[in-house]
């Protein structure tokens, strides 16, 4: 009993941050996008969770290529644009899909097909679940975005 009574005291600190008051300044993200810059990985992206609520959470990240295609059946995302540009190619088909039936969420390596929306900074998208997207920079560009992911009804 002291057991359960000590991990239920203790379950707040590994719990999802509560929902509060965050405010991402243009100039807070300026000084984040100069650190994601430094640590580019192998997929061209940076990417750091800016707050997780638990049922949704808000992630930066700096692009400098193109990414993987990506379809997530449960989560929607909405971007907006920091600064640079790029594209989103929306719809077509996810060639050579990975990933897990059960989370919803799969990656390839292509999409054949699709729409494609040039984005610039100020810009806001909204992606809905269930639909292949992905994101294209023009070499010796970027791309830097505030993504709010959350559960689809």
């Amino acid at each position: 009993m002291r057991l359960v009574a000590l991990l239920l005291a203790f379950a707040p600190l590994f719990a999802a941050e509560r929902s509060s008051f965050n405010l991402w300044t243009p100039a807070t993200i300026q000084q984040r996008e100069v650190v994601l810059k430094k640590t580019v990985g192998p997929d061209h992206s940076s990417r750091e969770t800016l707050a997780d609520y638990g049922d949704h959470r808000f992630r930066l990240l700096y692009r400098d290529a193109d990414g993987f295609p990506e379809q997530h059946d449960k989560i929607v995302d909405v971007v907006m644009v920091h600064s640079g540009e790029g594209s989103l190619i929306m719809g077509g088909t996810l060639r050579d899909k990975k990933g897990s039936t059960a989370t919803g969420e799969f990656t390839g390596s292509r999409l054949d097909g699709g729409d494609i929306h040039p984005l610039d900074a100020g810009d806001i998208v909204h992606i809905p679940a269930g639909i292949p997207h992905s994101f294209s920079v023009t070499p010796g560009k970027h791309i830097t975005y505030v993504l709010l992911k959350f559960p689809a009804n």
